[in-house]
């Protein structure tokens, strides 16, 4: 063994266990991050000293959401972390205050294609 904690080609590798201390689901309050959900920084939870304290990981998830809001499987594919990680992490930033976490509008709630189109030909009417 040559005793190098990394692999040439794959960089230091560090172990989804230890990102996450361990914990396999987000924070005390049980919140699920379905794939789709959308995450965007929270203007108001960002304090840059509160920030320092976060680790690499955390921060690497919050420089992403700055640029624009996106998906929980976004993340994980851009941060190239598994999703459930990302779950634990994005748990970590939301009870900190540093995120915020919507779910987009589930299809069985959008209004019927047939009313949308009733509507239209309305409009068009007057």
């Amino acid at each position: 063994m040559n005793g190098q904690w990394y692999d040439a080609d794959a960089g230091p590798l560090v172990r989804p266990y230890a990102m996450t201390g361990g914990r396999t689901k987000p924070g005390p309050h049980g919140v699920r991050f379905d794939l789709i959900a959308l995450v965007v920084v929270d203007p108001e939870g960002t304090d840059a000293a509160a920030e320092s304290l976060l680790g690499p990981e955390h921060r690497a998830l919050l420089g992403l959401c700055r640029s624009e809001t996106q998906s929980v499987a976004e993340l994980a594919a851009d941060a190239d972390l598994p999703v459930g990680v990302v779950r634990v992490l994005l748990g970590d930033l939301l009870e900190g205050g540093h995120v915020k976490v919507s779910r987009p509008v589930p299809p069985a709630q959008l209004p019927d294609e047939r009313i949308l189109r009733e509507v239209i030909e309305g409009l068009r009417a007057l």
